[in-house]
């Protein structure tokens, strides 16, 4: 449920784009800055947040990233004045950073050692629920009784969630002072750099899609049928992370492989017969199926390189991971206005080949044969 409220705090604004606009007497590319207010928000609070509350107890950031949704949301709905609304968003923005930083460890916490990429594929699902039926849901809302009582529902939906982790979520103690790594410790841990590099251009490669899948299928004349090409894609990443949780556990290298090959395949056949409707609603399928258990796999993968240092490893994530979809906005951009929608799938594969050939070269550390070592995975916190 924390994930589900991050990623649709996150992405409400795109579907209000107009709603917003008109409601705060401000052009339409400002009102998306509330979008790119967020993405700051979590890459450049994430690491300070992240170390300054590692001798906190578990369940208190837990819910002091909840309380951060609950209060910006609340003010984002009151405001009328654009400079407030955008540093409420900044700083929802982060208590998101802090919260992904937290989910993956907390789930990991909760289970056996040979249940933990299990756990976290369970953990990761109110992403694409929140993708798929929670931002249409949002934005038809929205349109029904106003922008800002779409925001007021989030924060109501959070106080609920406050109530709910309060009564079942189990707490942990802070992580041992020992234990504690630097900064500069966690980055030269071994597979943890390789793991990152994979994020980022797994997630390039993803978002240039994701961000401009309006253009890339209006080819095909798809252009008014976006929201059908969006569901197909979240009900293919639902199945995804269905089969990623049964195989993360024994198998997490080749199933990072398989994932990044079968995007390969989908990107040459988008690249090649990207002009017919039936490729792409098959390709887009296929493609979220191979997408649904990626931050499984990288989360549980720079998880287990990182040991002791995993949650602040987690938070690199999150920079990394904010950083890619900035990124693809201006990469997708300067494809889109260079040479058009078809220079996406050639410039995908050449990204996915280099996550590729990462995840083959980190065998001895990061992605490493064979069935996740349960002796040696850490809990953090314990």
């Amino acid at each position: 449920m924390t994930g589900f409220i991050c990623i649709v705090t996150e992405t409400l604004p795109a579907g209000l784009l107009p709603l917003i606009s008109e409601g705060l007497a401000i052009s339409p590319s400002m009102a998306g800055q509330m979008v790119t207010a967020y993405a700051l928000g979590s890459v450049l609070a994430v690491i300070p947040m992240t170390i300054a509350t590692r001798g906190w107890r578990r369940r208190n950031v837990l819910l002091l990233t909840i309380l951060g949704f609950l209060l910006f949301n609340s003010i984002t709905a009151l405001s009328s004045h654009v400079g407030v609304t955008l540093v409420a968003r900044f700083f929802a923005g982060a208590s998101a950073g802090l919260a992904w930083s937290l989910l993956a460890g907390y789930a990991r916490r909760m289970v056996a050692p040979e249940q933990q990429g299990k756990a976290l594929a369970l953990a990761m699902v109110g992403t694409p629920i929140a993708l798929s039926l929670g931002v249409p849901l949002g934005t038809w809302l929205g349109g029904l009784m106003g922008w800002r009582t779409t925001f007021g529902l989030m924060s109501a939906l959070t106080l609920a969630l406050i109530a709910w982790v309060l009564v079942k979520v189990p707490d942990y103690p802070p992580q041992p002072a020992h234990q504690r790594q630097s900064l500069r410790g966690v980055l030269t841990t071994p597979g943890v750099r390789p793991v990152l590099a994979v994020v980022i251009s797994w997630m390039l490669a993803h978002n240039i899609l994701y961000t401009y899948i309006a253009p890339f299928v209006a080819p095909a004349g798809l252009q008014h049928r976006v929201d059908l090409v969006l569901l197909v894609f979240g009900s293919a990443a639902l199945a995804g992370i269905w089969f990623t949780a049964r195989l993360v556990e024994p198998l997490l290298r080749v199933t990072t492989l398989a994932s990044l090959a079968t995007f390969v395949l989908v990107s040459l056949m988008f690249g090649v017969f990207g002009q017919v409707p039936e490729v792409i609603y098959l390709g887009v399928a296929v493609w979220g199926l191979s997408f649904g258990g990626a931050a499984t796999l990288l989360q549980t993968a720079l998880a287990d390189a990182a040991g002791d240092g995993a949650d602040v490893a987690l938070s690199l994530n999150v920079v990394a991971w904010n950083s890619a979809i900035a990124g693809s906005g201006v990469v997708g951009g300067v494809l889109l206005d260079r040479w058009g929608v078809a220079a996406f799938p050639w410039a995908m594969v050449l990204l996915l080949g280099v996550a590729f050939a990462l995840v083959r070269g980190a065998r001895a550390h990061g992605f490493t044969p064979g069935p996740r070592n349960a002796g040696s995975a850490t809990v953090v916190g314990h």
